[in-house]
């Protein structure tokens, strides 16, 4: 899967937020108390290499987490600045919360958070749904020969 990159002084974005905030869903930061519980459903729900990322995210203050909660049950997260400065990911949406608008909004609200932060640019790395990321905020790929920082990363615990 390709990296990409979005402008994050894009008009498109503009366009991002108002469909985000028609959905509707109470998106806010993760509070670090929070961390065990995030990191448990991450790793339950997703991947011990994304619930690594989630630690990541919890140690940089402010945490670099969103989560989307709705009646007290966490409903998706979207991170930024775990793998490397600048970049989105990971994000992740219950499964059976799909469908919602949910994703758009974490997606959304973690672009703005990171224009805040100074970023001009927000990195995707690895990205999954490149024609949602490219419809949504104006993505591009970006050209390279190789995986990326990616690229040899570990994918298990020798035994």
């Amino acid at each position: 899967m390709p990296d990409l990159l979005v402008n994050l002084y894009s008009t498109e974005l503009a366009d991002l937020q108002q469909k985000a905030d028609r959905v509707g869903v109470s998106i806010r930061p993760a509070l670090p108390p929070e961390l065990h519980l995030v990191l448990g459903w991450v790793r339950d729900r997703f991947s011990e290499n994304w619930a690594s990322e989630v630690a990541v995210a919890f140690s940089r203050q402010p945490v670099a987490c969103l989560i989307s909660v709705e009646g007290g049950k966490l409903l998706g997260f979207a991170c930024y600045d775990t793998t490397a400065r600048g970049f989105f990911g990971p994000t992740g949406v219950d499964p059976q919360a799909r469908g919602k608008g949910i994703g758009l909004a974490l997606f959304s609200a973690c672009l703005q958070t990171m224009k805040t932060l100074g970023h001009a640019y927000a990195f995707i790395g690895d990205a999954g749904p490149v024609d949602f990321y490219a419809k949504t905020a104006g993505a591009t790929i970006i050209p390279a020969p190789d995986k990326g920082i990616y690229e040899g990363m570990l994918k298990s615990a020798p035994k």
